[in-house]
């Protein structure tokens, strides 16, 4: 949904107009529906690309577009939602684009395939089948916590449904829709170019055949009005930032009795002050005084489920890493848990009074080099190098 709009028609950001028709066009063509019957994944596509192209043909919403992004074509409301695909309340429906772009939307009609170009099936939309709503978006962001055990959260929705007064028709209170008197109820009108006489989508009624005579007062004829809702959304064990939660049929109200869209929210998840995370594994590091690195012992180690014990080694080094298996984050769709991994840190005491420091400088007299191994191979190692320069 958030696809760059100039990556959608295969042109770069300085293209300029005559290019981003011309990338428009062969596109739309090769997408249309009617080209390929059945194929919901080009439906998808020619949807999407002329989606981009009415953005980007347009100098002001292109301008709007390059500062701002696809922000600049999300309502506003505070939730971060915004209109998607085909329907009321998002972008305008692709045919109108492609009739208009070649020559049959000035007038207020609309073309088929055929008849631009010829062949293909026939397929002409019935301006009162049912549309399907818009799929909405929010984002909201989780505790850290919320990600390891899961939690339900109340999110707030503003979407565009049937107007209650009307019940979607757009007709005032015991008032209905009447026969378009411009085209009889037809949907079709006839216009002659020359010699030539093409039958158009009805500007009047825009091929419904029906007209409104008294708009009602509460949507103003649109038959459409804004609805605020509260949901409660289950945010499942082990999601991880930009994981999108479908929750079916609570996007914008379907038109015409068609079915509504899909909301997706977006998780976002605050950072922990003791772990991070990569993928379902989990990595913290643990300070550990010098006396316990040199004879070893057990210490407390920190785990989304509590604390646990855990052996350390005699002679244990700085930056060592120790894997606790089991103790990471659980997976989202099944599988167990990832594990943990500590880093340990030697923390050299500090604040030392007098008789603390006499007694550690006799023991420092009392160790070698031999106890020091690694520092002692560092040593040849670096006197190797430099006695060759």
């Amino acid at each position: 949904m958030s696809k760059d709009f100039y990556e959608i028609l295969g042109v770069t950001k300085t293209a300029t107009a005559e290019e981003i028709k011309k990338a428009y066009r062969k596109l739309a063509i090769k997408y249309h529906p009617d080209r390929n019957p059945g194929d919901t994944a080009a439906e998808e596509k020619f949807k999407e690309i002329s989606n981009a192209y009415e953005v980007l043909s347009d100098t002001a919403k292109r301008q709007r577009y390059d500062q701002l992004g696809h922000e600049a074509f999300t309502s506003s409301g505070g939730q971060g939602f915004g209109g998607f695909g085909g329907g009321s309340g998002g972008f305008r429906d692709p045919m109108d684009i492609f009739s208009q772009f070649f020559g049959g939307g000035s007038g207020g009609g609309s073309f088929s395939f055929e008849e631009l170009f010829g062949g293909g099936r026939s397929r002409r939309r019935d301006p009162n089948a049912p549309v399907k709503g818009n799929d909405l978006r929010c984002d909201i962001e989780i505790a850290f916590e919320d990600a390891v055990f899961g939690a339900t959260r109340e999110i707030s929705v503003t979407k565009e449904t049937d107007c209650t007064s009307c019940s979607g028709s757009g007709c005032a209170p015991g008032t209905s829709k009447k026969s378009c008197p411009r085209c009889g109820g037809s949907g079709q009108v006839t216009v002659s170019q020359g010699f030539f006489a093409m039958q158009q989508t009805c500007p009047n009624c825009r091929g419904t055949g029906m007209v409104i005579e008294k708009p009602c007062s509460s949507c103003r004829g649109t038959g459409r009005q804004q609805t605020g809702k509260k949901l409660p959304v289950r945010i499942p064990p082990g999601v991880d930032n930009g994981d999108r939660l479908r929750v079916s049929g609570e996007g914008e109200g379907g038109i015409r009795g068609g079915q509504a869209g899909d909301l997706y929210v977006v998780i976002h998840v605050r950072e922990s002050n003791v772990f991070e995370r990569d993928g379902v594994d989990l990595y913290c590091r643990l300070y550990i005084d010098p006396f316990t690195a040199m004879l070893g012992g057990v210490v407390e180690v920190p785990t989304v489920s509590g604390m646990t014990k855990m052996k350390v080694e005699a002679g244990t080094q700085s930056g060592s890493v120790l894997r606790i298996k089991g103790k990471g984050m659980p997976a989202l769709r099944g599988g167990g848990r990832g594990d943990l991994h500590v880093r340990l840190q030697i923390e050299t005491p500090v604040n030392l009074d007098g008789e603390t420091k006499k007694q550690l400088e006799e023991l420092q007299k009392r160790l070698a080099e031999k106890n020091y191994p690694q520092a002692e191979a560092f040593r040849k190692t670096a006197g190797a190098f430099l006695g060759k320069n």
